[in-house]
């Protein structure tokens, strides 16, 4: 009996282990997306990998190849003079052509196998998100602002058609009480993009600072967007009056960027500065709603 005891557990473990093998962990895409069916094999990016376009799509693809340069350093050639709808042999395909209509406008098909990977959509919009989730699907070092060497830069071979779920998907930044720069916006709309958030508040005007560049009066911005100190920092010193303040020095250097030359706290976006965050978001579909408190 205790013979037959371990044989049974012995044949459960080599099951359990044998059906682990059969059944890859899928990969770790946020969102998950609607349907996902994983193939045998991975498509190897290379150097003289192509990305390849119908005219409506070379921006989407310039973009896709500009987020794969920053991190492989492979100057990835983009392409629209191909009408190829098809898959074609170590090439990024993404297209508008024969996308299914229901896929929404936000929807997209993302075919990876060994030798070709296409994105199909029936939108600019969804063949963006299609090349969020191409990136998703690559080691992760693919995020480095930095060329990382020696990676191979694989993708599993998989079959994915998604779609959102909420046509809303919003995020909002409250800038007047704890100021972002410009730069860092842009940060943050690229990883809403990543995720597929479509909608960005930006909460701009409150009590705690004035953040709009308004040319008729100046002082909303040289008086209103200035304070003593943030309300989750602790105060620096002031330039003109070192012994004002409890911070450590170090929060000078970790918050360059958010203390003016006299140590008061804040900031505010030019006229310019906001054209340009709402072009930055909507290059990458996502739509900036400015808040304004009502209590101001």
């Amino acid at each position: 009996m205790k013979m037959l005891n371990h044989i049974l557990r012995l044949t459960l473990c080599l099951t359990v282990v044998l059906r682990a093998a059969a059944d890859p962990t899928p990969p770790a895409l946020v969102p998950a997306p609607q349907k996902m069916v994983l193939g045998q094999g991975e498509f190897t990016l290379k150097a003289d990998t192509i990305i390849c376009t119908d005219r409506a799509s070379i921006a989407t693809g310039r973009q896709l190849a500009e987020r794969l340069r920053k991190s492989t350093g492979y100057s990835v050639k983009v392409s629209s003079r191909l009408s190829a709808s098809r898959a074609i042999k170590n090439a990024i395909l993404l297209t508008t052509k024969e996308a299914k209509a229901d896929l929404g406008a936000e929807g997209y098909e993302l075919t990876v196998a060994s030798n070709s990977v296409v994105i199909r959509a029936p939108s600019q919009a969804g063949l963006f998100y299609g090349a969020q989730t191409l990136s998703q699907l690559l080691p992760p070092e693919i995020f480095s602002t930095n060329v990382v060497a020696h990676k191979d830069w694989q993708m599993p071979c998989v079959q994915i058609e998604d779609q959102p779920r909420f046509t809303w998907r919003g995020m909002m930044l409250d800038v007047s009480r704890d100021f972002f720069t410009k730069e860092e916006v842009e940060q943050i709309l690229d990883l809403l993009a990543l995720h597929k958030i479509n909608t960005f508040h930006w909460h701009l005007v409150d009590n705690n600072g004035w953040r709009i560049e308004i040319k008729k009066y100046p002082k909303l911005t040289t008086v209103g967007a200035w304070r003593e100190h943030s309300r989750v920092t602790p105060r620096r010193p002031r330039a003109d009056n070192p012994e004002k303040g409890t911070a450590h020095p170090a929060w000078a250097e970790a918050l360059p960027t958010v203390y003016g030359p006299d140590g008061r706290y804040g900031g505010f976006y030019t006229q310019k500065e906001i054209r340009e965050v709402v072009a930055y978001a909507a290059a990458r579909s996502t739509t900036v709603k400015h808040k304004v408190s009502r209590r101001i």
